[in-house]
């Protein structure tokens, strides 16, 4: 996975500017990718994460798009 495959994912997965997802994870090495990443695109101003819960088999998410013109 890549930042622009999670932000499709978590544009899918919107309502409205709000979004909560579930991503599964095989090992501890993909749950820290997706911190990652996460943190890339809070950083970069395109998302605010509200909440990211580690599961035994996934990662959820809950948390806000920003939509900004440019």
């Amino acid at each position: 996975m890549n930042k622009v495959d999670l932000l499709k994912a978590l544009r899918n997965s919107s309502r409205g500017n709000f979004f909560a997802t579930e991503i599964p994870k095989a090992t501890k090495e993909d749950e820290k990718k997706i911190e990652e990443l996460l943190a890339e695109l809070a950083s970069e101003g395109k998302i605010k994460l509200r909440e990211c819960i580690q599961r035994e088999y996934s990662v959820y998410l809950h948390g806000i798009i920003k939509y900004a013109s440019e």
